[in-house]
């Protein structure tokens, strides 16, 4: 089994920061990427940002530059900086790790609250 457990949600106001991280543990696996995904009250979940093994990044048009994506493949985590948060930012954020045969695992999210 593979674990992802998400920490670091939370309440925050509008215009704050807050640094998400995700634990990667159990059984090796082939990493190809790992990213954070969002569901907002209502909607679907959509990809906030990606990194692959290489250090490669994606991150979702909506964001603008504010959020930094980045990992620690020695310790097999990887983290979310959030800046400058809005209240559209608000939701659940889920930890992903995509593998080279294509298998996807998750986390089971962490909340993120932005107060306007």
């Amino acid at each position: 089994q593979v674990q992802l457990v998400e920490s670091g949600g939370g309440l925050v106001q509008a215009g704050g920061s807050l640094r998400l991280s995700c634990a990667v543990s159990g059984r090796a696996v082939s990493i190809n990427t790992m990213g954070w995904y969002r569901q907002a009250p209502g909607k679907q979940r959509e990809l906030v940002a990606k990194i692959t093994i290489n250090g490669v990044t994606n991150y979702a048009d909506s964001l603008q530059g504010r959020f930094t994506i980045s990992r620690d493949n020695a310790k097999n985590m990887v983290y979310l900086q959030m800046n400058n948060l809005k209240s559209e930012d608000t939701g659940v954020y889920y930890c992903n790790l995509g593998s080279l045969f294509g298998t996807d695992y998750w986390g089971k999210g962490t909340l993120v609250t932005v107060s306007s």
